[in-house]
């Protein structure tokens, strides 16, 4: 499953949630029959009835959810899609599902431990590892931080210390 986004709140009476954005292009979104909502690996299929992006994500209507209370139940499920259906993305650019489990080393060769998590900060994304030493350690997924993304190899090369 690719994640798209997290319900974060319901938007009006009828239903409506509102939808914060954890991949880019949600225009794409609305043109998705379907949408999967859950967490922890068990997901539930909702057909899509209408979607409208808006800054951050957008707002939707899925079937079966049809008052605040309802939407109000989906606070903090992740929205979802199978990787077959997924919107296509460019070359050089990776779903953040992807990044996780990559091993993440800085320039010297350094092991820096393994991507656990994609966290949307706000500003940027952050890179949450978990290191050789079982330590916990935040990046931000920028450049010129992120040198280089290696899926095939299951690497990410990083600007960054061991120390820091």
């Amino acid at each position: 499953m690719i994640v798209l986004g997290r319900i974060a709140a319901p938007h009006g009476v009828r239903g409506w949630i509102r939808v914060q954005a954890l991949a880019d292009d949600p225009d794409a979104w609305g043109r998705m029959p379907r949408w999967w909502l859950g967490a922890g690996g068990q997901w539930s299929p909702y057909a899509l009835l209408g979607f409208r992006p808006q800054a951050g994500g957008g707002i939707a209507k899925l079937e079966g959810v049809d008052d605040r209370n309802c939407a109000g139940k989906l606070c903090g499920l992740y929205v979802a899609t199978p990787r077959e259906m997924a919107p296509a993305i460019g070359e050089n650019e990776c779903y953040w599902s992807d990044l996780v489990g990559l091993e993440v080393e800085n320039g010297a060769g350094e092991p820096l431990g393994q991507v656990i998590e994609v966290i949307e900060s706000g500003a940027h994304p952050v890179l949450e590892l978990a290191g050789p030493d079982g330590a916990k350690r935040l990046l931000p997924c920028v450049e010129p931080i992120v040198r280089e993304v290696d899926l095939e190899a299951r690497r990410i090369r990083v600007d960054w210390e061991l120390g820091w």
